[in-house]
């Protein structure tokens, strides 16, 4: 990408948007969490911030809504903020190849999950991060709410409970990875940080303003240092190669971005150098990934020419 290029995001985010509503009833919402069910299933949002401070927006793009999955980016950067490179004794970085609530590897890896993306490696990094800071939801919402600039953002707390009501599957994975000692806290400890984190509410506009700091290699909006510029690199290579479930191949094929993106409809992706954006519709495929929300960022990029290829 040209450092000099000047782009028209106002434009491209029209025309991704435009893109976006065409995909029209395609996929679905989330109901494996009832309280996600219950969200408009045509909402669509996106906004973009660039490293000089510029934010744009189209759509429902100040319209909070579930993180879910977006999350595990910012856990896993305060993780290794507060830890380095010790976090990657109990985490991998490799693509699961499997279903992001899939209890199949952990058994043949011996409790460490593939990546910090997937469900298992999450719940890996909040127990890490609990140890760390104490309160690894609250060390969480307080990054957001600095970089967002927003107070009143916080865990939607009806969401946390639907979660924890059917959250039988995490429960299995967080004792499975318990039993090969690599949790550090009690699993209803990690579990209720987990839940929590997750069902943090937010909008397109707060999220690229939290995400940026990974466009500005590890600086945060104030212009201290969350992480090493090698480090931000290394948060971004595993956005890329895990940030979408098992649908990161497509992604990359298709964005050509790191990216994370959640079960409710949010797809937070990042132009190193350059911008972080945020696009968010309710509607999923069958990997979990917003059907909207991926195809507006295809319409960004390709649009743009703004890739990392």
């Amino acid at each position: 990408m040209p450092a000099g290029e000047n782009l028209d995001y106002r434009l491209l985010l029209d025309a991704a948007a435009a893109a976006a509503r065409a995909t029209g009833d395609q996929g679905h919402v989330a109901d494996y969490i009832p309280a996600l069910a219950t969200v408009d299933p045509d909402a669509f949002g996106m906004a973009v911030a660039t490293v000089d401070g510029e934010l744009y927006g189209v759509g429902d793009w100040e319209q909070p809504f579930s993180v879910q999955s977006v999350s595990k980016l910012f856990t896993l950067a305060l993780a290794l903020a507060h830890g380095g490179d010790t976090l990657w004794r109990g985490v991998g970085r490799e693509p699961s190849g499997n279903p992001f609530n899939s209890l199949v590897q952990l058994e043949s890896e011996h409790g460490i999950p593939r990546n910090p993306f997937i469900n298992a490696g999450a719940l890996v990094v909040t127990d890490r991060l609990q140890t760390m800071t104490g309160d690894a939801a609250g060390a969480v919402r307080e990054f957001l709410r600095r970089e967002s600039g927003n107070p009143l953002l916080d865990t939607d707390p009806v969401v946390a409970a639907s979660e924890a009501e059917h959250g039988h599957r995490n429960a299995a994975l967080a004792h499975f990875i318990a039993s090969h000692g690599n949790l550090e806290n009690p699993v209803e400890t990690v579990l209720d940080h987990y839940y929590a984190h997750c069902a943090v509410s937010a909008s397109c506009r707060d999220l690229v303003l939290a995400g940026a700091f990974l466009a500005r290699y590890g600086v945060r909006t104030d212009g201290t240092r969350l992480m090493s510029r090698s480090e931000a690199k290394r948060v971004n290579a595993v956005l890329l190669t895990c940030g979408t479930y098992d649908a990161a191949g497509e992604f990359a094929f298709r964005v050509g971005l790191p990216g994370k993106s959640g079960v409710g409809g949010g797809v937070l992706a990042i132009l190193p150098g350059r911008a972080a954006v945020c696009a968010w519709g309710p509607r999923l495929d069958q990997a979990g990934n917003s059907v909207a929300a991926v195809t507006a960022l295809d319409a960004l990029t390709t649009l743009s020419g703004c890739s990392i290829f």
